[in-house]
Formats: C-alpha cells, sequence, structure tokens
C-alpha cells in the first residue's frame, strides 16, 4: 500500500507533532532533526526547507500548543477572561514546555538569529494574541480605558506567567490569582 504525500498543514501538523513526542522522550538536549524527520516519516531536507534548526522546530510546536486568540473565553469580565486565559495557559504547560523553555532559552543567548526569530515570534503574539483579544474586550466594555494599554502592560500577564514557570518550574493557581489581582488590574484599570 502506497503512502499519501503530505503537504501543507497536514505535514506540518505531524511534523509539530514529531516534535512535542521528541520534547517528551528525548527533551531539549536530546532532540535532533534527524530523530523528528524519522518520526514524523518525512525527510531532514524537509524540515530544513521551513525551519532552519532544532531551536526553530521547537518554536514552532511550543507557538502551536500555546492557546490562540479563538481560545479566549468571554467570562464578561477582564479579570474572570485574564483568569481564564491564564489557566489556560497552565493547563498546557508541561516538564517538557519547562525543558523546551530553558533550551530556547540557552541557545537564544549563543545564536542572534534564533533570538530574533523569538522576539518577533513574540511580538506578533503581542500584536494579535489572546492577551490582546482580553484586553480589547476590556475596553468595549469600557471596564479599561484604551490609554492605559501599554505594550507593556499588555506583555505583563504572560512576561510573569513564564517568569513563575522559569524560576519555579509550576505555576500555581494562587500565582495566577495574584498576578491577575495584585499586578495587572491595577496597572490596567483607572
Amino acid at each position: 500500500m502506497a503512502e499519501t504525500r503530505r503537504r501543507g498543514e497536514a505535514l506540518e501538523a505531524a511534523i509539530v507533532d514529531a516534535v512535542w513526542a521528541e520534547l517528551a522522550e528525548s527533551g531539549y538536549a536530546g532532540l535532533t532533526v534527524g530523530g523528528v524527520a524519522e518520526r514524523a516519516r518525512t525527510s531532514k531536507a524537509v524540515l530544513y526547507r521551513r525551519w532552519p534548526g532544532r531551536a526553530a522546530l521547537v518554536l514552532a510546536a511550543l507557538t502551536q500548543h500555546a492557546p490562540s486568540a479563538e481560545d479566549v473565553p468571554d467570562t464578561g469580565s477582564l479579570r474572570g477572561d485574564l483568569l481564564a486565559l491564564l489557566r489556560t495557559i497552565t493547563t498546557g504547560v508541561s516538564a517538557r514546555s519547562i525543558d523546551a523553555l530553558w533550551g530556547l532559552l540557552t541557545e537564544t543567548a549563543r545564536d542572534p538569529q534564533l533570538a530574533a526569530l523569538v522576539r518577533e515570534q513574540l511580538a506578533e503574539l503581542q500584536r494579535t494574541g489572546p492577551v490582546v483579544v482580553v484586553f480589547e474586550r476590556a475596553v468595549a466594555r469600557g471596564e479599561v480605558d484604551a490609554a492605559r494599554l501599554t505594550p507593556r502592560l499588555v506583555r505583563l500577564p504572560a512576561d510573569l506567567l513564564r517568569s513563575e514557570l522559569l524560576v519555579y518550574g509550576e505555576i500555581t493557581d494562587a500565582a495566577i490569582v495574584e498576578i491577575v489581582d495584585d499586578v495587572v488590574l491595577p496597572l490596567a484599570r483607572v
């Protein structure tokens, strides 16, 4: 039986799934482009046409597994939306996510091109990602003055969550509530 050649989204999904599985099995340090290609049943050349190397593959997998703007529940309040979003993000966090983040941080310190790619993807999330959707809803409901929404404030919930994860290795619900209630809401509201 001949295998149908996958293209486009089907191939990319298989590759991202393979990266995620390789991270779970081998960790960031053990992940290789060859291992991903083998698991995804494709060639290394196909991977290198889309991604320059292992770090870019891992970044793609992390991005794919992160909540999108469409995943943000509308609870009717800024507080509720932020809590729901941060809890959704936390649900997707695993040991492989932490390992992948540390691996990427290490490689970005050595590779200026990768650092630029990571900054570019983070900047895109800050313009169109789920936190932006949450704040835009709050502005539309009259909960927040749009003038208060600086790029730093929009980045703050995700930055604090990432810091919690990298420094403490976990994100507790108490930490999520503190991030929202003690830091973000006081800065967002007049």
